[in-house]
């Protein structure tokens, strides 16, 4: 689960370039956007790993079902990646 991880420091990075380029000019000349990008990650990281370990709980995907419908077990947890993706998105990457 790295992936999430890197991709959101690259986009918050593109976000504050864009959109809050004041804030991204404060910090990259205060020598403070690489550990400012780092927390983002780590919060993104954190996060997106809870929502993951709720939305499985709630709609009961276990291990069992892994090994009996693999298919299935496949496709929920990408509807659930993707869903979580969305919320760290909202609330931490484009905040």
């Amino acid at each position: 689960m790295n992936r999430p991880k890197r991709q959101a420091r690259k986009r918050h990075l593109d976000y504050l370039k864009q959109y809050r380029k004041v804030t991204y000019t404060n910090l990259l000349t205060s020598g403070r956007l690489n550990t400012y990008l780092a927390d983002i990650n780590r919060q993104a990281q954190e996060r997106f790993e809870r929502l993951i370990e709720g939305m499985k709980q709630a709609q009961g995907i276990t291990e069992q079902l892994k090994a009996e419908n693999a298919l299935e077990w496949t496709g929920r947890m990408n509807n659930i990646r993707a869903c979580a993706r969305e919320i760290v998105n909202e609330e931490i990457i484009f905040a």
